[in-house]
């Protein structure tokens, strides 16, 4: 029997043995399984490269971790997922409960995920699917694993799905994007953050100009014109906000309180600078707030001033990053990443 693309492994949990064809016609009465079951599933699925035995032998399952929308501790939940062409899907069906899983709650506050399918393990940014968007990938989802259908047809709620963008470099205008540079030292770790901060300002500025580019009819809105925009890209462009502005806020907590205390005492010359640089936190931390707040205006945003807004900020964290980069790449090129353990 196999467990392909169920979603939460509570499917499985919820066995009814007088329906036949596997968790995908799975409904059993029992929902709420003890928390040692998924940890169970947990434990196999590491122990065994990503495989998973009894219901979940052969199926598509992943492990994603959440941060807790509450608590900012982590949650890992077993799921099953299911491919479209490049897309890796989740859905939050909770065989057709009435309320949306904890884990969708938790990626709604915290976009950034990491996600482990097989013996790999990345970072993601979760984005759920809005509008006829939605839809279409629901309908290739039920296609591949009907038991997804039975659970919609279960509950009055919209099933989110959820695409899961592996972190990286994106893709460029010519092909898919370059392999990474090797992180050797410190220098190429910080060199790296910030290619990933950039590129989600970039994608974010892009998405912008998808939402106001295009409307239903494929004309051009005109400037100042609020109705008849493209559906969902509003949802997308705030998770893509969440997750820069939160990815740059833990950034610049680790700096100001290891990384600049440590090198502060072997470059007192930099001492200036650093001051500079915890100045300028403070006002990216501004930024940050008008940045994460701005999606919640763009369904009625004038397109111009919207724009116009959104250019202003980027220019002053991109500048802030500049900065950050010519003081702090030279020092920190001598030292290796990862540290090195110190000799016995």
């Amino acid at each position: 029997m196999t467990c392909k693309a169920s979603g939460d492994v509570r499917a499985a949990s919820g066995f009814d043995a007088h329906r036949p064809g596997g968790c995908n016609g799975w409904r059993g009465a029992w929902r709420r399984p003890k928390p040692s079951f998924n940890q169970s599933v947990i434990d196999e699925f590491r122990a065994n490269g990503g495989k998973a035995g009894g219901p979940f032998e052969g199926g598509d399952l992943l492990l994603l971790t959440t941060t807790g929308a509450r608590s900012g501790t982590e949650h890992t939940t077993p799921l099953g997922y299911v491919r479209h062409g490049d897309l890796l899907l989740i859905v939050g069906s909770d065989m057709g409960a009435h309320r949306h899983p904890a884990w969708y709650h938790n990626l709604l506050a915290h976009p950034l995920v990491q996600v482990e399918i097989g013996t790999e393990r990345y970072g993601a940014v979760a984005v759920p699917a809005e509008g006829p968007r939605r839809d279409r990938l629901f309908a290739h989802v039920v296609r591949a694993a009907p038991g997804y259908g039975d659970y919609q047809a279960n509950t009055p709620r919209v099933l989110p799905v959820v695409v899961l963008e592996r972190t990286g470099a994106e893709a460029g205008a010519d092909g898919p994007a370059p392999a990474p540079a090797p992180v050797r030292t410190l220098a190429d770790k910080v060199v790296e953050v910030h290619t990933w901060l950039r590129a989600q300002l970039k994608h974010v500025r892009d998405e912008v100009d998808a939402h106001f580019a295009a409307a239903p009819d494929g004309e051009r809105p005109e400037p100042g014109r609020t109705q008849g925009r493209v559906p969902g890209l509003g949802l997308q462009i705030r998770q893509h906000c969440l997750a820069f502005c939160q990815s740059l806020e833990f950034h610049h907590v680790s700096e100001e309180q290891h990384l600049f205390p440590a090198m502060e005492i072997h470059h007192p010359e930099l001492g200036g600078a650093f001051e500079r640089l915890r100045a300028e936190h403070r006002t990216v931390a501004r930024l940050q707030q008008e940045l994460g707040a701005l999606p919640a205006d763009i369904a009625g945003a004038d397109p111009v001033r919207f724009r116009a807004e959104l250019q202003r900020m980027p220019e002053e964290l991109t500048a802030h990053l500049a900065y950050e980069e010519e003081v702090l790449l030279p020092p920190l090129a001598g030292i290796p990443f990862p540290p090195r353990a110190p000799k016995p």
